[in-house]
């Protein structure tokens, strides 16, 4: 991947102005200078899909507009202060998904799992962990993967979901509803020559985990093919 600056400054201090003057006024006014930033966006976000596609079998970019849906929130601000996009993986067979925020004052992140599993899924996740744990726990545990990606993040059940024993040694991972882990970055990191090249290495990262989901998920309890 070449080296180039992904995300410029002037990207993170117009994200930083529209934070402090977050109105159509404002906006329009700016116009033209958005436009340009958000093409540059665009551009680092192929980079990213360009690089994926080497190493995995993804399908879809997408980047997501600035323009906020107000309709059912009480933050009426018309535009989001930041760039995200995600990345699909080929579906049925290929599971999870990559995704990349960009927000200036140190709060870009990264992320990669299963942020909203359906119904079916999430009871075949945690059934998967009911029976087996072990497994699971030999990935995420590994010392590159830890390094990069750390522990599991999302939201989880206070106690056992029904029909699960909240004495079981797994619950841990049983109660989980999200099995996402996210990764932060600086504005100095996000503005720097490699930042793309170090997205791309943290998502490759992650492959043993989706590889063992996405058995996990086409499969059934006893291990036979569902696709």
């Amino acid at each position: 991947m070449p080296e180039t600056n992904a995300f410029s400054n002037d990207l993170l201090e117009f994200l930083k102005l529209l934070k402090e003057n977050n109105d159509r006024d404002w906006f329009n006014d700016h116009k033209s200078e958005f436009k340009e930033l958000e093409a540059e966006a665009k551009k680092c976000f192929n980079t990213v899909f360009d690089a994926l596609k080497v190493h995995d079998d993804v399908d879809r970019v997408k980047m997501f507009r600035i323009y906020r849906d107000v309709r059912f929130s009480k933050n009426k601000a018309p535009y989001k202060t930041h760039f995200s996009g995600s990345f699909s993986r080929r579906k049925p067979e290929l599971r999870g998904g990559y995704y990349l925020h960009i927000q200036p004052n140190n709060e870009s992140f990264i992320a990669v799992g299963f942020w909203d599993p359906s119904k079916d899924d999430l009871l075949r996740i945690r059934k998967e962990f009911e029976m087996y744990d072990d497994e699971i726990r030999s990935i995420i545990n590994e010392k590159k993967f830890k390094t990069i990606w750390g522990e599991f993040a999302g939201d989880e059940l206070k106690t056992a979901p029904k029909g699960f024993d909240k004495e079981h040694k797994a619950i841990d991972l049983i109660r989980k509803k999200q099995f996402v882990f996210t990764r932060k970055y600086s504005d100095q990191q996000v503005a720097s020559p490699n930042f793309l090249e170090e997205v791309n290495t943290s998502y490759k990262a992650v492959r043993p985990y989706f590889n063992y989901m996405s058995s996990v998920l086409t499969t059934n309890i006893n291990g036979e093919p569902l696709i």
